[in-house]
């Protein structure tokens, strides 16, 4: 035998010993509730009847420190599908459908192209223009018993059974499972019959919603695939029940996580079965994580980072998130919570908590809070609910895990507020946050193009907006001088954010009139409805009613929603703007849109 071929043959033998078979790709099952905070008994709730959850605890890693990014669905979803924050896309304010830029693709894509079939079963709500062809199946009937033999899988199967919308038809008391006068309430809600009916009607929907965790997991066993797949359970956002989804805090961000893997793959675990994690892990970490769990290469625009898998990376010290306008109601507040504390930095303190959102309002007992607020039965905790906002709050989850202690003005907590306030401002800053552009300017922006690509040609200065935005919020008269002088500022956000400081200060700001004035003529609409406002405050109410009968004309629905909120704080001085109201209500039978549920709150107020 030749030396050569010898040599080969020897070469052959050492490569193949040196050889190991290629890593089974693990299939994914996501099972994901609506509305829910951490309300299980694997978290410590004893009322809650869980014992399906609670068993995949017993079996998986329980996460204690998991968050959305936002306390309300759309948003939330934003992050899940792209990876990314939605105020850095423009895609926050909910519902909405800015476009994002082209290079930005949700993620099952990237599991399509590793050889994963994708199947969502089966809502979307992802907030900006949909990308179909990322799923091979979605809808109602999706599922991953239709891929082909052998191929892995990723599937979600959303659970809608306890969304918001189950506690807005009554159960009568004698059919509920949970004892309405045994069930646990929040210190910031009263005891009223609706409050305790509400909250017994959904733990018992929390109970459906764990039956049918347990339908899912029973068919992954019945197929045979529970030793290959590793199962995900979360909600995609706290909730359900008034200062719970939507707002910013704990009961509206904090989630429940628990992820189970298979022996077979328990080297990917954090930890043993039955385990719990403190480790921070927010909805902008879950694509990162599921891309690093398939062995496909994290996107660099991804802003997360992965907490399972080889690309798993350095534990996060803060999870921050956003407030945008929720439906009809327009506000701003950013938030960061560490292990200890959450801060949260309200951009717009001049409006109370509970504005009115027509949606909001269907459960029975946001009704009753307002009326025993009303009435004047209510304590300090639960007033708050019905006043203007504090520019900044600090909780000790600790000690306060209801969020009801702000300690913002404690001195002793000035290192811990001035720490978090920092962190706050320098992720606005990285994000390169495009929130604080007034969304009817943003609205106009994406009909040209991604508000992300927008920014990034240097048409938006955050780190001026944002100065003035928390100059505008801080609630402090001595910076009346320095909001005037950029009431002239030649970006019109800037201008925009200094005309709510005036806001904000309110008769302390009559300097600003004369400035405020001449921006009733300003180039940019969202400035002139912001200084009508401004000067309605001031007592100059006659030169108002122009600016916004005009801007209930726009084509742009968000300028005209944002005029609705100025109308319906005049109360009965909207009453020479009642035509043009009811004008737009006939210009247009979309009965959904938020600018019709604006309108037709204020025709309702004022007839």
């Amino acid at each position: 035998m030749k030396l050569y071929t010898l040599v080969g043959i020897c070469t052959l033998i050492l490569a193949l010993s040196q050889c190991k078979p290629q890593e089974e790709k693990p299939n994914i099952l996501w099972i994901v509730s609506e509305d829910n905070s951490p309300l299980l008994g694997c978290y410590g709730d004893s009322f809650a009847t869980t014992p399906v959850l609670d068993h995949l605890a017993q079996e998986g890693v329980l996460y204690s420190n998991a968050f959305a990014t936002a306390p309300v669905c759309a948003p939330s979803r934003s992050t899940l599908i792209t990876g990314m924050y939605p105020p850095s896309l423009g895609t926050e304010n909910m519902r909405s459908t800015y476009p994002i830029p082209d290079y930005v693709k949700f993620y099952p894509k990237y599991l399509k192209e590793a050889g994963y079939y994708t199947t969502n079963n089966s809502k979307k709500d992802y907030n900006t223009t949909d990308q179909p062809e990322a799923w091979d199946e979605s809808g109602p009937e999706a599922t991953y018993l239709n891929r082909p033999a052998d191929q892995p899988f990723f599937a979600i199967f959303n659970l809608g059974v306890s969304h918001e919308s189950s506690v807005h038809e009554s159960i009568a008391d004698d059919q509920l499972k949970h004892d309405p006068k045994r069930v646990p309430i929040p210190p910031y809600h009263p005891r009223t019959p609706e409050m305790e009916h509400d909250w017994a009607q959904y733990y018992d929907k929390v109970q459906n919603m764990d039956t049918q965790v347990g339908e899912i997991l029973e068919e992954l066993t019945k197929q045979g695939l529970d030793e290959n797949t590793i199962v995900f359970y979360y909600s995609d956002h706290g909730g359900v029940l008034g200062r719970s989804k939507r707002f910013m805090y704990e009961s509206g961000l904090k989630i429940p996580l628990i992820v189970r893997f298979p022996k077979k793959y328990a080297h990917l675990a954090p930890d043993k079965p039955g385990s719990k994690t403190d480790r921070i892990v927010t909805f902008l970490d879950f694509a990162p994580t599921l891309l690093s769990l398939v062995g496909v290469q994290i996107p660099d625009y991804m802003q997360g980072t992965a907490f399972l898998g080889k690309q798993a990376g350095t534990p996060r010290e803060y999870a921050h998130a956003f407030r945008g306008r929720m439906d009809e109601r327009i506000d701003l507040s950013r938030s960061v919570r560490n292990k200890q504390y959450r801060y949260i930095r309200n951009y717009m303190p001049h409006k109370i908590y509970g504005q009115y959102l027509e949606y909001l309002w269907k459960a029975p007992s946001l009704g009753s809070c307002k009326r025993e607020y009303d009435a004047g039965r209510l304590n300090d905790i639960q007033s708050k609910f019905w006043q203007t906002k504090p520019a900044e709050e600090l909780f000790d989850i600790e000690k306060d895990p209801h969020n009801v202690h702000n300690l913002a003005e404690d001195p002793e907590y000035a290192e811990v507020l001035n720490t978090m306030r920092q962190a706050n401002h320098d992720w606005v800053i990285e994000s390169n946050d495009i929130g604080f552009m007034p969304e009817g300017m943003l609205s106009k922006i994406s009909e040209q193009s991604a508000p992300m690509d927008y920014k990034q040609k240097g048409n938006y200065d955050i780190k001026r907006v944002l100065e003035t935005a928390e100059m505008a919020s801080s609630q402090k008269a001595e910076q009346i001088d320095e909001i005037v002088k950029r009431l002239s500022d030649p970006d019109p956000v800037v201008r925009y954010w200094a005309v709510i400081g005036t806001i904000v200060l309110n008769k302390q700001a009559s300097k600003a009139k004369e400035p405020l004035k001449q921006l009733l003529q300003d180039q940019e609409i969202t400035v002139r409805i912001a200084a009508a406002e401004s000067l309605y405050q001031q007592g100059e109410k006659a030169v108002v009613y122009p600016v916004l009968k005009e801007a209930l004309t726009s084509p742009i629905s968000m300028v005209r929603v944002q005029a609705l909120n100025v109308l319906e704080l005049m109360g009965e001085e909207a009453k020479p703007v009642l035509k043009d109201i009811e004008a737009l209500l006939k210009g247009n039978q979309k009965d959904s849109d938020y600018d019709m549920r604006a309108a037709n709150r204020i025709i309702g107020l004022l007839k």
